[in-house]
């Protein structure tokens, strides 16, 4: 049984903030639950995946946000209670259904998980999904602990009933993956099954229905704001003439600031938890008496301004501060010792901030930039593209994956990238306005995500360019989640289907398909090359499953390659391919055997022929 399932009551358990949003999902009598993966929300899906083998739970991997919302959608206004979830950049695909579902509304629970990403540890920008709750008139609850968020999870959906409307719950990578004590509540019983009453005059968003919802919307966020005004997610701490507002994990950094500051007694914090609507009667009464306010929010300034503008309209003018060059700034993360310096140098107080331990005795720490696993096809196929179109002045745009990597010397097989999918829409643009020859990337998961509108668009527009879709067999980044190209039997999972991406690129009538075998070096150089040379549309498919995933299945060569007394130091394998199973020992190349995946590639390239696979060890020899 998941443990996520143990059904006792009052029982303690250590869970990773994921963990414990999937466990508050169980409580609230989650019945329906789609996702997108994406990091930092991964682990979310992972569990409720996993619980849904084993009850009468729904759960799916959508083909991307904007399809995943659209069905949990359908399931809410189905009377089922239901959760999307998804990282802050996967809201910006979902957000066409989000502004219109806020609308229409939703008659069962209907919880949307969103995910930021302060620092961007595993993303492309740091967008603040609260202007999101703002834009589409949502209310939004933040939590501040692992902890909470296990609580805040089943409030989100009474509130969402109550509302008759989605609510964002937001979080950050830091309460996503922390650990901390949860205690586990009840679960209920499911309703898997609803049905639809239907009402066209409230559920097709025609204009004339249209106008009429959006009175409806802003009558629910005037209550929303109610509320919020009375939520016990927000909450006053202290008392004095000093005022901090602050939300999410800053949070904690606050209260740990001023007691270390020892102004506990001369500062009250509120906190939001039901960050929007900001609850404005709450602020307002808050702002009484305080002679001045810092807001400690990581992210853009968007508490300060809505502070800020409470405090106008109550006729008060203290000052408010929260960004700026000498607070608290709009990037990365905070971390405690910032929050204190800046409450400290705020309200005038002394700070005397440890020293620094003396670490000069130590040596000085290694980088280690990320790269491709060892054995990952992608680098055979961009080695094998770099070779086939030498010679040639190429543009390489890419796409958000695993394999946005090789952008990295000495691969550099990526000169562009912006969103997922963006690679094939932008070779169109490349392709066009410039003479040089457009090569691009994507992989499997991204294609179907997004990709496919833009090679629609190539062979209408008759566009010139090579696109490699990069067929590992598995979403890889954010975890091995399945993509509707993937063989679920191979995960013993029946009741799939599976999408030939073969099938779906010849569909779409591109003539000249060629599906290669990366490890096959020779072989893929002949293949990249003809599609290279090929005028209009092209289209490579790199078939080879991700190394991680395959030794998961056992499905991995047990073979490892060696370097022997043959090699001439020419050094190509690691200035060509650089592996992250290569070394340097006394000036000589040699082969990690822990990290060797047997791929060959670099036994394909060597002058010499100088890597040998290693021979095993008999019974009784030493290795």
């Amino acid at each position: 049984m998941h443990r996520l399932l143990t059904d006792e009551p009052g029982q303690k358990m250590l869970l990773l903030g994921n963990d414990a949003i999937a466990r508050g999902a169980l409580e609230a009598g989650l019945a329906f639950a789609s996702t997108y993966p994406g990091t930092p929300s991964s682990e979310i899906s992972a569990n409720l995946f996993q619980v849904s083998r084993e009850t009468d739970l729904y759960f799916e991997y959508s083909t991307n946000e904007k399809v995943a919302l659209e069905v949990a959608a359908a399931a809410a206004n189905a009377n089922v209670r239901a959760m999307c979830m998804m990282k802050h950049v996967g809201l910006n695909v979902a957000s066409d259904v989000l502004m219109t579902l806020a609308y229409i509304g939703v008659n069962a629970g209907m919880v949307i998980v969103v995910a930021d990403d302060p620092f961007m540890f595993s993303s492309q920008n740091e967008q603040d999904t609260r202007y999101y709750a703002k834009l589409s008139g949502l209310p939004m609850v933040e939590p501040s602990s692992v902890a909470e968020a296990k609580e805040m999870v089943p409030y989100a959906f009474d509130l969402s009933e109550r509302l008759g409307e989605p609510v964002i719950f937001r979080t950050t990578t830091r309460i996503n993956h922390s650990n901390g004590i949860v205690t586990l509540g009840s679960i209920p019983p499911r309703s898997p099954k609803g049905d639809f009453a239907k009402d066209p005059f409230r559920y097709v968003c025609v204009p004339a229905v249209s106008r009429r919802l959006h009175v409806r919307l802003l009558d629910n966020l005037k209550r929303a704001q109610g509320i919020a005004d009375e939520s016990p997610l927000n909450t006053v701490e202290g008392g004095g003439a000093w005022g901090i507002v602050c939300n999410g994990v800053s949070y904690n950094y606050v209260a740990d600031a001023v007691k270390a500051l020892k102004i506990e007694d001369r500062t009250k914090r509120l906190r939001l938890g039901f960050s929007h609507p900001m609850p404005e009667a709450l602020i307002k009464e808050f702002l009484q008496g305080c002679e001045k306010v810092l807001v400690v929010e990581e992210g853009e300034p968007y508490m300060e301004e809505g502070v800020k503008a409470f405090a106008q309209e109550a006729g008060l003018s203290l000052p408010i501060r929260g960004k700026g060059e000498d607070l608290f700034s709009r990037l990365y993360e905070f971390d405690p010792a910032m929050v204190r310096k800046g409450i400290a140098d705020f309200f005038g107080i002394p700070c005397e901030s440890p020293a620094p331990p003396d670490l000069s005795d130590l040596p000085e720490i290694p980088q280690r930039p990320p790269t491709l696993c060892a054995g990952c096809s992608h680098r055979a196929t961009f080695y094998a593209v770099k070779k086939a179109a030498e010679g040639l002045d190429a543009i390489y745009p890419s796409d958000i994956g695993c394999y946005t990597l090789g952008f990295l010397p000495p691969l550099s097989m990526a000169d562009f990238v912006v969103c997922m999918g963006a690679s094939v829409g932008t070779s169109c643009g490349f392709s066009q306005v410039t003479d040089k020859k457009v090569i691009s990337f994507i992989g499997d998961s991204t294609f179907f995500h997004s990709g496919i509108p833009g090679l629609v668009n190539a062979v209408f527009n008759n566009h010139n360019f090579t696109l490699v879709i990069l067929d590992n067999g598995t979403t890889a980044m954010t975890g091995h989640q399945p993509n509707p190209g993937v063989d679920m039997e191979k995960l013993h999972l029946s009741g799939y289907g599976r999408v030939s991406i073969e099938a779906v690129v010849k569909s779409l009538g591109v003539e000249h398909v060629t599906v290669i075998k990366p490890f096959k070096v020779k072989k893929s150089i002949e293949a990249i090359r003809s599609a290279i040379e090929y005028d209009g549309v092209s289209v490579i498919i790199s078939q080879e499953m991700c190394s991680l995933y395959a030794k998961g299945l056992k499905e991995l060569k047990d073979r490892v390659f060696t370097i022997s007394d043959k090699c001439k130091n020419h050094r190509n394998c690691i200035d060509d391919l650089a592996c992250p199973a290569f070394y340097i020992q006394n000036d000589r190349v040699k082969i990690d055997p822990d990290l060797c995946w047997g791929c060959a590639v670099c036994a394909q390239i060597c002058p010499e022929n100088a890597i040998l696979p290693l021979k095993k060890k008999g019974p009784g020899e030493q290795a």
